[in-house]
């Protein structure tokens, strides 16, 4: 078993003793978190943790969890392995933490949009322009849902904060279906989650997909033309469903 060892520099007489005698491994991050010392500067402290969070969404986007590497992780970040111990508990920790900012900065965005005195209809589809455009700017937010849906959310399910993250949003898309149906501007019958995850499929699947359709086809979907013209078609197929009238 390789071991990391530990950066003692800043440490004391007395705790470069205990770092030698109890050394921290790679593989020790596994283990369930504990308690640590919280380091004295509070501004140290915040920069650490985000230069390890900043290392690790690089680490696991590029590799997924399995593959990431604890110690490509705090060489990126300039920090050693007892620092991911003692924020994040362990590797599994820091991966779950990585998801949360993810997609926290995701619901943070949705929830600054100034859309709720829009009519309805005009509401809902900047939504998804907002989301198309997250997505396409942050394209290693897709390729972290991509890996997380290969082991069917086996971390995201340990997180609450994700969980809660979804209501706001889902309120919002609400409270636009009952004004609209209320006015006889949106068609009766429309789902809040259906037409957020209907949202979201129109807006990330080109890109979760993009290699491979590329080839397919024989058709660069990443080209801007391209894509504006993907993005056109979507917005035509959402207007066409939200008012829609059975008859």
């Amino acid at each position: 078993m390789t071991r990391a060892k530990l950066d003692t520099t800043d440490l004391g007489p007395t705790r470069r003793r205990a770092a030698r005698t109890t050394p921290a491994t790679v593989e020790s991050l596994e283990v369930e978190p504990r308690r640590g010392r919280r380091p004295s500067n509070g501004s140290q402290r915040t920069s650490s943790r985000e230069r390890l969070l900043k290392a690790a969404r690089e680490e696991f986007v590029l590799h997924g969890f399995a593959g990431a590497r604890v110690d490509k992780i705090v060489r990126k970040a300039g920090s050693n392995p007892r620092m991911v111990y003692h924020y994040f508990g362990s590797k599994s920790g820091l991966y779950v933490a990585v998801l949360e900012a993810a997609l926290g900065d995701l619901r943070a965005q949705e929830l600054q949009l100034d859309v709720e005195h829009l009519d309805p209809l005009d509401g809902l589809v900047r939504l998804f322009d907002f989301m198309n455009d997250h997505f396409e700017g942050n394209q290693s937010l897709v390729r972290l849902l991509t890996n997380e849906n290969l082991q069917k959310a086996r971390f995201m399910r340990t997180s609450k904060a994700i969980r809660e993250m979804a209501s706001p949003v889902l309120s919002m898309i609400s409270r636009f279906i009952s004004r609209g149906t209320a006015d006889g501007v949106l068609t009766r019958g429309l789902d809040p989650l259906r037409v957020y995850v209907m949202m979201v499929a129109l807006a990330q699947f080109h890109l979760s997909n993009v290699h491979t359709l590329s080839v397919i086809f024989d058709r660069d979907l990443s080209a801007r033309d391209w894509r504006a013209a993907r993005r056109a078609d979507a917005r035509r197929m959402l207007l066409a469903y939200f008012t829609r009238h059975p008859g």
